[in-house]
């Protein structure tokens, strides 16, 4: 089981910086091209993984359903807070408000919200291998354009791009810690578990609807609707294979 945690953890982490990495390479028209895209099934896969995957199995622990929702309303107004206290939102362009600090900061940032994911497919493990999966694969779809967003940020900001891969690989890194932290404390006490799941799944809701939507929003003239709305629910029906399928 740790050896399966250890992978997921990587996958969601360093992966995912790769793939930003080599997805640089592609010209720049490319890329406007893709991003939208990718957005929109980011979307799609955390939304799925929240509300078919993380939310009925909190729900199925034998918590008060209030108390459960509760959590997942707490986490939403704790990231909100996160937000407006250190940089960890996820941003998809050279030029912003958010990302107008100096590239460590953003490093700091992206470390802390690397470290929630870890949280989040540790305590995903602990249910069941599946949504494990589930939870690993929304955090690699959200991860790839943000990563891609932090590279470019760097590079505009004069960092080298050896530079700005290995700061990105040593942030993603958090990751690993947050799994196994949580694994461990979590299997020894269990009762935490559902409103842990709830508030992981706070975290893929607020990214969603905070943060991909108004960037697939705000520049429309740039993507297709049609088929961006098809990649969303693309997005959640490739959770509900892992979900119902597995």
């Amino acid at each position: 089981m740790e050896l399966r945690l250890l992978i997921l953890s990587l996958t969601g982490s360093v992966l995912s910086v790769w793939a930003a990495g080599i997805f640089l390479l592609f010209p720049e028209q490319t890329r406007g091209r893709l991003v939208p895209c990718l957005i929109s099934y980011a979307t799609g896969t955390l939304l799925g993984a929240a509300f078919l995957g993380l939310l009925p199995k909190a729900l199925n622990m034998g918590a008060a359903p209030a108390a459960v929702l509760g959590a997942a309303l707490a986490g939403i107004f704790l990231f909100l807070g996160l937000e407006k206290t250190l940089l960890w939102r996820h941003c998809h362009k050279e030029s912003c408000e958010v990302h107008s600090s100096a590239g460590v900061v953003i490093v700091i940032g992206d470390a802390l919200h690397n470290f929630i994911d870890g949280v989040l497919i540790g305590s995903a493990l602990l249910v069941s291998p599946a949504l494990a999966y589930t939870a690993t694969l929304a955090v690699v779809a959200h991860e790839i354009p943000q990563e891609t967003g932090d590279f470019a940020i760097m590079l505009a900001a004069g960092w080298s791009s050896k530079k700005a891969l290995w700061a990105n690989i040593a942030s993603s890194l958090t990751t690993l810690p947050g799994a196994f932290v949580a694994y461990y404390a979590l299997a020894s006490f269990k009762p935490a578990l559902p409103y842990v799941m709830a508030v992981s799944a706070a975290s893929f809701i607020y990214i969603a609807l905070a943060d991909l939507i108004p960037a697939a929003h705000r520049h429309p003239e740039k993507g297709k609707p049609v088929l961006q709305f098809l990649l969303g629910l693309g997005g959640v029906g490739t959770i509900a294979f892992f979900v119902f399928g597995y």
